[in-house]
């Protein structure tokens, strides 16, 4: 069993979803998709200021490099990757995933393309209900306002457990944060 915590803002998140997809079809891995809130603050590249301090300079390069980092991933991996102008809130989406009974994951492939390629609003509950019933989840308005309740308490677990990041996932109680150990996970499935 995997735990894997994510959040469909986060753009390491939404680049990690292929193979982690892969990964568990590979070795038929029962997994479990809990949210964690990504603070996206970092996305911003914020414009250039000519009075900016070395900090600034430094925050603003270090998130303009991010971005070109993730864009060439994205296109590693043949995957549509558009950044929004400003990070929109994904807590009705995530709440969501509390709110799924039964396989998450056509939801989730849903909701990362919602985000990053059709840039629809995560955080309004019409949109996310009719991804989850366009994906078979008859989950009601009430249903998902009382998931979104839960979901500060969900946050302060996760948080309490080590995770500090999305993607972030758990195996054999091993914490992985971030995409870049999806071989090490490999190879720990590969020896059970």
């Amino acid at each position: 069993m995997i735990t894997i915590y994510t959040d469909f803002k986060s753009p390491a998140a939404y680049l990690a979803l292929k193979p982690t997809l892969a990964l568990l079809k590979e070795f038929g891995v029962d997994c479990k998709w809990l949210p964690y809130t990504y603070n996206a603050k970092q996305e911003i590249v914020p414009p250039q200021n000519p009075n900016e301090t070395k900090t600034e300079t430094h925050f603003r390069i270090r998130a303009k490099l991010r971005r070109e980092t993730h864009l060439r991933y994205a296109g590693v991996q043949n995957t549509p990757m558009t950044f929004p102008n400003v990070p929109g809130s994904t807590d009705i989406a995530l709440a969501a995933l509390l709110a799924v009974e039964r396989n998450p994951i056509p939801f989730v492939e849903a909701a990362f393309k919602s985000y990053w390629v059709d840039q629809a609003d995560l955080n309004d509950a019409q949109t996310v209900l009719e991804l989850m019933n366009a994906h078979g989840h008859a989950v009601s308005a009430e249903d998902l306002g009382e998931a979104l309740e839960k979901l500060p308490a969900h946050q302060l677990a996760a948080e309490e457990a080590g995770i500090v990041d999305a993607p972030a996932y758990v195996i054999d109680d091993q914490i992985f944060i971030g995409r870049e150990h999806l071989p090490w996970i490999r190879s720990i499935l590969k020896e059970k």
